[in-house]
This record gives structure tokens, C-alpha cells and sequence, in this order.
């Protein structure tokens, strides 16, 4: 009996020391998963400080490529106008020439020759038209120095100051830009002031 007892004592103080070293353990572990804890937050902190770097140029890169894109189309467009007022500048000699050919017969003879040439003028100017070709109107029009070039002055009190007597040269406007002035005579009233105030205030 003695010795059972004194193998129970000797056992306890066992027992006393597999607890605390199992409450070392514990703490020792503890402790290391706040370290980790610790040291895991700058690591979270780094990466959604990235994260917001890489989205912050991603933007960036969107908002440089969306302009690069638009900037092209842009150019483009500008270059397919500019060859387009190119050719249409060329041709705008053709279309005098047929104002020429059409006004040279005036006589009844050479009447289907003048249709021939009317029509064919016409459908040249439709094709140009569809560009965004324009005439200049001079017919009871006021002399405007942005659209009519003076080439004469005919003194006349018949006409008010500074009315377009007679076009000599057509004009044409190419997408709201003048491409050539229209060649005009204009009106000089005796009476009616100087063509160049009167064109200044209109």
C-alpha cells in the first residue's frame, strides 16, 4: 500500500509540469500567431497599396489610350477632308470650263450641245455637291469681300451701292471654308457712299 501511495505522489508533481508545459505551448503559440498577425499587416497594407497603384495606372493607361484613339480618328478624318478639298479644288477648273462651253454658242444651232454639256456639268456638280461643294450666290446678292472678288467697278445709278452686277467667275465653299471667291462686277451708286463702307457694314 505504501508503495502505490508513494508512486501516486511521485506522479502528481508529473502532472502539475505536463500542464504548464502545455500552457507554454499555448502561450508560445499565441504569441506567435500575434507576431504573425503583427507582421502580416504591413504585408496587407503593401498589397492594397499596390493594388490601388496597379488600378491608379490601369486608368491611367485607359484614359491615354481612349484619347491616342480618338486623336487618330480625329487626324484621320482630317486627312480625308483635306485630300477630298484637294481634288475638289483640281476639278473646279473642269466645272469653268463647261460654264465656258455652255455660255460660248448662245444660238439656237448648237442648243443640244448645250444640253449635253448642261447635263454632264450637272452631274459632275452633284458628285462634288455630295463632298460638300457649294456655289457662291451672287444673283441680287450685296458685294461681301469674304465671299466676292471685285474685279470690276461700274459706276451706274440705276443699282444700289455695292450690288453684284454680273458674275464672271463662279465661287465655291467647301464645307463652310471658301475655296474661291466668286469674280464679280459690282455697282458704284454716285449717290449711294463708298463700296467699301458699305460692304464693311454688311
Amino acid at each position: 500500500m505504501s508503495r502505490r501511495g508513494d508512486s501516486e505522489k511521485e506522479q502528481e508533481p508529473r502532472t502539475d509540469a505536463s500542464a504548464s508545459g502545455a500552457e507554454a505551448d499555448a502561450n508560445t503559440i499565441a504569441n506567435a500567431s500575434a507576431s504573425a498577425e503583427t507582421a502580416a499587416v504591413p504585408e496587407l497594407e503593401k498589397l492594397v497599396a499596390e493594388k490601388t497603384d496597379l488600378r491608379n495606372t490601369l486608368v491611367r493607361l485607359q484614359a491615354d489610350f481612349d484619347n491616342y484613339r480618338k486623336r487618330i480618328e480625329r487626324e484621320r478624318h482630317q486627312e480625308r477632308h483635306r485630300g477630298a478639298e484637294t481634288l475638289v479644288e483640281h476639278l473646279l477648273p473642269v466645272l469653268d470650263a463647261f460654264d465656258r462651253a455652255i455660255s460660248a454658242h448662245p444660238d439656237a444651232a448648237h442648243d443640244e450641245y448645250r444640253t449635253g454639256f448642261q447635263l454632264i456639268r450637272k452631274q459632275l456638280f452633284d458628285v462634288l455637291a455630295k463632298q460638300g461643294l457649294q456655289k457662291i450666290e451672287t444673283d441680287g446678292k450685296r458685294f461681301d469681300p469674304h465671299m466676292h472678288h471685285a474685279i470690276e467697278r461700274f459706276e451706274t445709278g440705276d443699282e444700289p451701292d455695292g450690288a453684284i452686277l454680273e458674275e464672271l467667275q463662279a465661287g465655291y465653299i467647301f464645307h463652310g471654308k471658301v475655296l474661291r471667291p466668286a469674280m464679280v462686277r459690282v455697282a458704284v451708286n454716285p449717290e449711294g457712299g463708298d463700296l467699301a463702307s458699305n460692304s464693311s457694314a454688311n
